[in-house]
This record gives structure tokens, sequence and C-alpha cells, in this order.
């Protein structure tokens, strides 16, 4: 059996505890002015059926709560809400924030908690009622309990993707090749997150609406203090998104950064192949030069070395000092054509 806790309130105080859910609407019958509240994790679908047909519970809020992967939301079903909450979990370890799910199905006489997480402890929460008396409330009274232990599970998230993002900022100058994966991720997570929360302030919103209208109760008192803890509630939810907001903008920033300075790194590589480049490419110039210098007095040399018979100039007085003449003043041009190029 899915089934955590059953119990049958009366004025605030468990009057019937069934050991079945049979049993239960047999005792709710029992109680008049009281209301059942069935606590269910993961149920299948022929114990969901059972409560959906004793409680007139809609088939496609029924559908909803068997399948799960919904989003935050509130929905009118005649008399009867239909609640999804999105309730998350930090986990230190792995530095990742792990999501739930619960559906509340609230009633007049009715409320059934169908569980899809380990988070929030709802236990605690019908405990935590049960000693102070709010189930005197009576069904909103524990649809805010439950909210109330949602919002309140979203504190030490905040802390963890808080610290998180301050690890980004200090690793973004580091040089880290992971960087960018772990912006990306915990942004998915932050994301995530604010689908989460989001929704929230119009369901609480809507709720205190409702309670203002009178829809729920004819105890002022009762219903006056109800909208006073909602309105905490609302507040808090309020600073949660503010805050998740602030994380977004924050991360989309460290991107930003972190490809500015990728960007920066590869200009940096490729100015110092240019520099390399045109180093060589300044020796290259010079040995050019040098070699082109050599090559005249090269050729003249190997020309008027052949002791040719049939070159004239050879028979002359002067010929080999001409030769010597003609290799040092074509060394000398090019040697001053290649040094006012600064190739030298």
């Amino acid at each position: 059996m899915t089934v955590i806790d059953n119990a049958v309130y009366v004025d605030g105080r468990r009057v019937a505890t069934p050991v079945s859910l049979d049993d239960t609407f047999e005792a709710l019958q029992a109680a008049p002015g009281g209301f059942a509240w069935i606590g269910l994790y993961r149920p299948d679908a022929a114990e969901l059926e059972i409560v959906a047909q004793e409680f007139g519970l809609h088939v496609l809020a029924v559908e909803d709560a068997l399948t799960g992967h919904q989003r935050a939301k509130l929905d009118r079903y005649g008399d009867t809400r239909f609640v999804v909450l999105r309730p998350a979990r930090y986990l230190d370890a792995e530095e990742r924030v792990e999501f739930g799910e619960v559906h509340l199905f609230v009633g007049q006489d009715f409320v059934v908690g169908v569980r899809h997480a380990e988070s929030p402890d709802l236990g605690r929460v019908r405990a935590r009622l049960e000693s102070d008396g709010l189930l005197a409330r009576g069904p909103m009274g524990v649809l805010y309990a439950v909210l109330d232990q949602v919002v309140d599970e979203y504190a030490p998230v905040v802390a963890g993707l808080e610290n998180d993002i301050d690890e980004i900022e200090d690793e973004l100058f580091s040089g880290e090749a992971a960087v960018a994966k772990r912006i990306y991720d915990l942004s998915g997570e932050v994301m995530e997150f604010q689908r989460a929360t989001k929704p929230l302030v119009g369901v609480i919103e809507t709720l205190r609406a409702e309670l203002d209208a009178g829809a729920e109760t004819n105890d002022d008192d009762a219903g006056l203090e109800l909208r006073r803890s909602l309105r905490d509630v609302l507040d808090h939810v309020i600073r949660i998104t503010e805050k998740a907001d602030e994380f977004r903008q924050t991360l989309q920033n460290a991107l930003s950064v972190h490809a500015t300075l990728v960007a920066q790194r590869q200009n940096e590589v490729m100015q110092s192949l240019t520099e390399t480049s045109l180093a060589q490419s300044e020796q290259t110039k010079k040995i050019s030069s040098w070699a082109a210098i050599f090559f005249a007095p090269s050729l003249v040399a190997g020309i008027y070395g052949m002791n040719f018979h049939n070159m004239p100039e050879l028979g002359w007085e002067a010929g080999y000092p001409f030769a010597i003449v003609l290799m040092v003043a074509s060394a000398s041009v090019l040697y001053l054509i290649f040094k006012s190029r600064h190739w030298l």
C-alpha cells in the first residue's frame, strides 16, 4: 500500500486513524464537521481511483496526479481544488538541485496528498499541525501548511545555488576549461527553479482572493489568520523568485564574460602567431637579401674564373682588376638597395 497516513479530524483533533480507505470514508460520515486527510506516496491507478470515486475527483486531475511531470498550478473542479507544487532540495555531495512533485486535492471535507518525491516530508507537516492546533482551519489550513513547508525548503536551495554562482565567478578568470559547462548546467537548474517558484505567486494570490471573498469559511477569525499566513508565504515566494531572477541574470553575464575571455585569449594567441610569422618573414628577407648580395659577385667570379680564351677582356691589362671592381660594385649597390628598404 502507498497510504502513508490516513486520519479524520474534527475541530483540529484526530478522531480516527482508519486502517483502510474504506474505513476512512465510513469514519468521515460518522464525524459531522470533520475532514479526512489521506497521504499517498506514488499510488497506482487502482488506489487513486478508489479515492477519486469516493470524493468525486475530476478525471483530468486524477490523470495529472498519476502521470506527474506537471508545472506548479492551481485548478478548480467545482468545489475541489487541484494544486501542483514543485518542491526542491539541494544535494551538497553532487552540487545540484533535485526537484520533486506534490499533488493536493483539497475539498470541503477532505485533503488528498499525492507525493512523487522524497521531499517535502509531509509527515512532519502533519505532526506540526496536530501539535499547534492549525488543523482547526480545516482543509485550507492543511494546504497552507504544505505550501509553507515547500517554500521553506527552497531556502537551502537558494543558498546552494548562490554558493555555486560564487564559485563560478572565482573560476571565470582562472582559465578552467569546464567553467562554461558548469555555467550552462547551473543555468538550467536556475530556470527549472524559476518554473517551480514563479507560478506559486499566482497560486497564493488566487487563494487569498477566494478567502477574501468569503468562499472558504464562516469563521472570520480563522479566515483572517489564514489570509495573514498566506500573505507571509507569498512574501517569501516573491523574495525567492526575485533571487532566482538575479541568479539567472548573473549566470547570463558570467557566460558573456566567459565568451569574451575566450575570444580575448584566442586573439592573444593569433597575435602571438602573427608576430612570430612577421619575425620569420623579417629573417627570411635578411637571408634572401644577403643571398642576393653574394649572388652578383659570385656570378662575376664564376664567369671570369673559367679562363675562356675567347673572352677578349681577359687579355686586357686591367681585365681581372675590372672583374674585381665589378664584383665589389654590384655587391655594394645591392647592399645599399636592401639597406634602404630595411631588409638588412
